[in-house]
């Protein structure tokens, strides 16, 4: 991700004014540098377009009648945490920089501004959502997979969990590690393993639902994969082509087990449940060799 590249296009701004002589020059300054922007000209009005459309930024004046700017900033805070919020004013000795920070701004301006000050104070504000977000990307996913990491797996299973509960919706789990994976690295080297690790990763990326399931890499050669709205029936289908893909491209074969969620299971007896299916998958397949011989 390169946090430094700024496409304004993508970038819905919200311009909140009770004065049409402020609000509407701020949205024709906005509209030239290239950001689409809508206007508000009171705090409840904003609050109800803020419900409708997915907006990025936020700028508000302070000084309003009936809900000034520090209470919509507040509460846009709370409903919308990701919006990024601006405040000017042109009651700088009524408003400290630190009231504003304190209730959820990203930065103030003081009125009169000029466009150029305005757009450096947008960018900013969006260097700095991109690095956090940066950052929350990197501590949730493997570095080698692409594919998120054991910390996000756990977080991510309890939530799916709290809503299968209360949606009533079918939720099922796969676990998977590769045969003999240990041998293959002595034999070819570190670096011809990773790259096999990378391949299972994009083989378990290509047969889940791109932002519905979600695929990790459990720990060493050990994968899972977390099936929203899906039968047990459908985690064994979805195995079943991963090993195959993993048997074709990285030719060696893997081991799958997969459970389904049932009511009043913890998460940890969810994954002992796969863990469980798993090994016994694995001990035919070694009984199933072993009497070839």
């Amino acid at each position: 991700m390169d946090i430094e590249h700024i496409k304004y296009s993508d970038e819905l701004i919200l311009v909140v004014d009770d004065e049409e002589s402020i609000r509407g020059p701020v949205v024709e300054m906005l509209m030239y540098l290239g950001f689409p922007a809508d206007s508000s000209d009171s705090g409840e009005e904003a609050l109800r377009k803020l419900k409708k459309k997915s907006y990025a930024f936020l700028v508000t004046d302070i000084k309003m009648p009936k809900m000034d700017g520090l209470e919509l900033i507040g509460r846009v805070k709370n409903d919308h945490p990701n919006v990024c919020v601006i405040a000017m004013t042109g009651y700088s000795k009524d408003y400290q920089y630190m009231d504003v920070v304190n209730a959820g701004a990203s930065d103030f301006i003081n009125k009169p501004f000029v466009i150029e000050e305005l757009e450096a104070k947008i960018k900013r504000a969006i260097v700095e959502r991109n690095i956090k977000q940066e950052l929350n990307r990197l501590s949730i996913t493997d570095s080698l997979t692409g594919l998120y990491n054991q910390r996000q797996f756990y977080a991510r299973l309890k939530e799916e969990i709290v809503r299968a509960r209360r949606q009533k919706n079918q939720l099922s789990m796969i676990l998977l590690d590769l045969d003999d994976f240990k041998e293959y690295n002595d034999k070819n080297g570190h670096v011809a393993g990773d790259g096999v690790l990378k391949k299972v990763g994009a083989i378990i990326s290509d047969n889940i639902r791109q932002g519905v399931d979600s695929g990790y890499r459990y720990g060493g050669d050990e994968f899972a994969a977390i099936l929203i709205d899906a039968s047990v029936d459908i985690a064994q289908s979805i195995a079943k082509r991963i090993e195959e893909g993993i048997q074709k491209e990285c030719k060696l074969t893997a081991s799958t087990g997969h459970a389904d969620f049932s009511e009043g299971m913890t998460p940890e007896e969810f994954v002992t449940k796969a863990d469980q299916h798993l090994y016994k998958f694995k001990g035919k397949r070694k009984n199933q060799i072993e009497n070839s011989l």
